[in-house]
């Protein structure tokens, strides 16, 4: 019988096979317990007890079903296989023994009964260790499989390794473990490695991949790894994290492809649940942008911290719809783990937290305070903003209403309504802005400086930091997408440098600065060191077992080509306009001491701001913003796509 044809019998015609060949080495085990007993191939003493073989397959069969040897599958069976074979064989042969003395049929060799126990686990568990390989090999060798390296051979990587056995698509070949006490060692079969043999390995065995098992190292460790594995020939991909596996969202098998904060990542500081739960827990919480790469975030971070009631503000409508459906799912999931573990209870739909979608722009001032004062709100994150450098140097003016205005009339409306914290998410390119993007963050930066210096109930602070990874126009699916494509993968400049943090981090610290706000305080988020872009297009390029094609390459995969600084970008962003910031109760958390024109100064500035916008008087605006921010010098010309198009009829926006 073929294979395929054995696999595509029904499963009780597999099990009747293998009980007729369990039954055949029941005869022949008990045959071999008085045969190698007695020194004789057919003793006169089994002669007078042919009886006992039927009664052995009548008390042995059932216990081997009874112990569960019939329900695994011989493909996927594992060393539990062999412990249910000694359990079902030892506990048929003392059932043997046991009617043996209460039928009182004679006295049999007692050596005779392990013998029997020995034959009948040798011939019941090698057989099915053979049909299990001779499966196994036969299966794999129905359809080419990549062959694969583990890169790690502890538990996680073993996991893997027994896991990929059963893949129809990856056979893994090898270990690779930097513990020297592992190298020539054997784990679930496959030999471990040194990492410096990876070369010849990749080459002998002619792997497309090595799968990284490390989940719980960190993330320095990981980045020396993966700095080390580029330029191999090879993919990297990587298991899972700890708590992607602890958490169950993803198997030890559900392998990924290398994130880039792997690349860049920092040992990560443990959150401090005191700030966390400070603005939020129990409190009404509005976010604006809710459904950004920064606001979303934001949303699901202070949904998991409990508060009895998120406002999403949103202009953007299936932005809206997007981080709400992902809201509920998440809600429904937090009170269905809240029920399994308190029960239920009367009280449950008081404890509810009320989730509340708005629609609705910054720039509308009505909107907003009618928004907060219906609900309540006491604490505000405003996320809400034009981020992407060229499109808002090409559209100025809506830069200026969204950015600008609609960070005051968040402001006011806050001031209005009695809340009591408002945060802004800043940018590091508020810094010495060569943009419109960063003046007019720096300009939000500075209304709200100016505002908390007119006292008031509301208290305001302002969150600094730079590039974040995986968010809406970020270099990193860019690239992602560029290496898919076969390339080339475009970089502005050699030297562009930048600082990188996940969107998880940056919204976990944005929410515990605003526990340490005092009022017009200027928090800066520690971003480790900068990245230069270029090099983190390489490692990407690298990673994904590719050649960068160049002069030393020509032959190579893919081309990295260099376009030339977009209109108001810098080769480096800068954190901190002055010298000076001091620590806080956070270790990624600084206090930056930066001084500020008076609230009535930047008044004037956004009353003819205002009235330019308002007529889209570009040079006015441009002006004026340089007037407010004394630190942007902008690099270019006026770039807005409708004053390059030509004069025309000047129309108010009124």
């Amino acid at each position: 019988m073929k294979l395929e044809q054995f696999l595509n019998l029904p499963i009780f015609v597999r099990r009747l096979l293998l009980i007729a060949g369990d039954t055949l080495a029941v005869l022949v085990a008990v045959w071999a317990a008085f045969a190698i007993r007695l020194g004789d191939w057919w003793p006169d003493m089994l002669q007078d007890m042919v009886w006992l073989f039927p009664l052995a397959v009548i008390i042995i069969i059932p216990t081997f079903a009874v112990t569960g040897l019939y329900r695994s599958i011989l493909r996927y069976a594992d060393e539990s296989l062999l412990y249910t074979i000694v359990l079902g064989a030892s506990a048929g042969i003392l059932l043997m023994m046991a009617v043996w003395v209460f039928l009182r049929e004679g006295l049999v060799p007692r050596s005779s009964w392990l013998i029997c126990w020995l034959v009948l686990t040798a011939l019941v568990g090698g057989g099915r260790l053979v049909l299990r390989r001779y499966l196994r090999r036969r299966f794999r060798l129905s359809a080419p499989r990549t062959p694969v390296i583990v890169y790690g051979a502890g538990e996680a990587g073993a996991q893997l390794a027994n896991a990929l056995r059963y893949s129809i698509e990856f056979e893994p070949v090898v270990f690779v473990d930097d513990n020297p006490r592992l190298w020539g060692s054997v784990v679930l079969g496959l030999k471990v490695r040194a990492p410096a043999k990876l070369p010849r390995l990749i080459a002998r065995y002619k792997a497309g991949m090595i799968l990284l098992a490390l989940p719980s190292t960190s993330h320095r460790r990981r980045r020396e790894i993966l700095e080390a594995l580029a330029g191999l020939p090879a993919r990297v991909m990587a298991l899972p994290t700890l708590a992607e596996l602890t958490s169950g969202a993803r198997r030890i098998d559900e392998f990924r492809e290398i994130d880039v904060e792997d690349i860049l990542g920092r040992d990560s500081v443990q959150p401090n649940e005191t700030l966390l739960r400070a603005r939020v827990t129990s409190r009404v919480v509005m976010v604006t942008g809710a459904g950004g790469s920064i606001g979303s975030e934001l949303c699901r971070q202070i949904l998991a911290l409990r508060p009895s009631r998120l406002v999403l503000f949103e202009r953007s409508e299936y932005a809206l719809y997007s981080i709400e459906q992902e809201l509920r799912t998440m809600l429904a999931n937090m009170e269905q783990q809240h029920s399994d573990l308190a029960g239920p209870s009367p009280m449950a739909e008081e404890r509810g937290i009320e989730l509340i979608p708005l629609l609705g722009s910054v720039t509308d001032r009505q909107r907003l305070r009618v928004a907060m004062d219906r609900f309540q709100v006491q604490t505000v994150y405003h996320a809400a903003a034009y981020k992407h450098v060229p499109i808002v140097e090409h559209n100025p003016i809506e830069g200026v209403w969204n950015n600008v205005f609609g960070t005051l009339h968040a402001a006011a409306a806050a001031i209005a309504t009695g809340v009591e914290t408002f945060v802004l998410v800043s940018s590091d390119k508020a810094v010495r802005p060569t943009n419109v993007m960063g003046a007019t963050k720096r300009l939000a930066e500075l209304i709200l400086q100016g505002l908390a210096g007119e006292g008031g109930n509301t208290r305001f602070c302002m969150v600094r930091f730079g590039n974040v990874l995986d968010s809406s126009g970020s270099v990193v699916p860019l690239f992602r997408e560029q290496i898919r494509q076969g390339g080339p993968v475009t970089v502005t400049h050699p030297e562009v440098e930048r600082y990188f943090m996940t969107i998880p981090e940056a919204a976990q610290l944005v929410i515990q600065a605003s526990a340490l706000a005092h009022g017009g305080d200027l928090f800066l988020l520690d971003m480790g060191e900068s990245v230069r872009i270029f090099d983190l297009a390489r490692r990407m390029v690298h990673l994904s077992g590719l050649i960068i094609r160049d002069d030393m390459h020509p032959d190579g995969d893919i081309e990295i080509q260099f376009t030339g600084l977009r209109s108001g970008e810098k080769l480096r962003e800068e954190l901190l306009i002055g010298a000076d910031d001091l620590p806080t109760d956070h270790p990624m958390i600084r206090r930056a001491c930066e001084g500020h024109p008076p609230w009535p100064v930047i008044r004037d500035c956004l009353t003819r701001l205002g009235v330019a916008a308002r007529n889209f008087d570009y040079p006015t605006v441009r002006v004026i913003l340089r007037e407010a921010v004394a630190e942007y010098q902008p690099e270019n010309g006026i770039e807005d796509w409708v004053w390059r198009a030509g004069p025309g009829e000047t129309v108010s926006k009124d």
